[in-house]
């Protein structure tokens, strides 16, 4: 019983998928299913239902998947330890981050990684926020760099890196791109789009209307927020939107409303940091 055959086990639990799992380990689906048979006959149980192409686990492997992921992550961290010691900064580093983080903030961080770390082999998960969060927790991720929920679970500690700035926008033809100020109360009276309410900056929006007892009226949900900018330009509705994103297509609404929301690092505290893990986080905090 080795790492891989745990990490094997523990993301077809987690994607209900051999060849999905396969993908993520970079490994073929065959190896997947050696692995898991190899696992199962060794327990001496089976671990998952395979019923006309849908794995589900088995009771036994539903006993058994926290057990094998607190196994994985004390095995991680006796990795990581020893690199430590040795100094040598290699091996496989396993984070997640959001796709507007990846494509706005990490570019010239991943860069110089890249260029001073060769030797690591980065596994970059493009995850929403929340499950990036719930990844780290459970050892699935050694480190997450995402939008910071207003509160953390006792196992996790955030460290802020960049504050981002949330603006109101419309299209340019929307009736309140020519208004000279723009409330709660009025917004409440047009349509919204966007992220899905499960999101943490869904949540930033949601909280400043419900002070006011206002309700949000949303016509689409996407937590892409590229895609939300397009669905403003296109007129469907008014948005929160990064400065990262602002340009001539849309208007900024001259508000008293001031929201924000912070980016930046979610590690385990009760785990050890891989070499590679530690120089990441030094590039971006330097």
């Amino acid at each position: 019983m080795d790492i891989q055959t745990l990490n094997a086990f523990i993301e077809v639990a987690r994607l209900q998928s051999f060849s999905k799992a396969a993908e993520i380990l970079f490994v073929t689906q065959p190896a997947i299913s050696k692995r898991i048979s190899a696992l199962e006959m060794e327990l001496g149980t089976t671990l998952f239902n395979r019923i006309n192409r849908k794995v589900t686990l088995t009771e036994a492997g539903r006993v058994l998947l926290p057990k094998v992921q607190n196994l994985r992550n004390e095995l991680s961290d006796i990795r990581h330890l020893a690199s430590h010691l040795s100094g040598k900064v290699a091996g496989e580093l396993v984070m997640g981050t959001s796709h507007h983080i990846g494509l706005h903030r990490l570019p010239p961080i991943l860069k110089t990684f890249n260029q001073r770390y060769p030797d690591v082999h980065l596994d970059l998960r493009f995850i929403g926020s929340e499950e990036a969060c719930q990844g780290v927790e459970q050892g699935d991720l050694e480190l997450a760099i995402i939008t910071l929920p207003s509160t953390l679970p006792e196992q996790l500690q955030a460290q802020p890196i960049w504050t981002d700035l949330l603006y109101l926008v419309v299209s340019r033809e929307h009736p309140l791109a020519q208004t000279s100020h723009t409330d709660i109360a009025t917004l409440a009276s047009y349509r919204c789009v966007l992220p899905s309410p499960e999101t943490y900056t869904y949540q930033i929006i949601a909280q400043a209307f419900a002070e006011q007892n206002q309700t949000l009226h949303m016509y689409l949900s996407t937590n892409y927020l590229e895609t939300l900018k397009m669905l403003v330009v296109a007129g469907l509705g008014w948005s929160l939107l990064p400065e990262t994103l602002l340009d001539e297509n849309v208007v900024v609404l001259n508000t008293s409303i001031s929201l924000q929301r912070q980016l930046g690092i979610i590690t385990h505290h009760k785990r050890s940091l891989s070499n590679a893990a530690r120089h990441l986080i030094s590039i971006i905090t330097h």
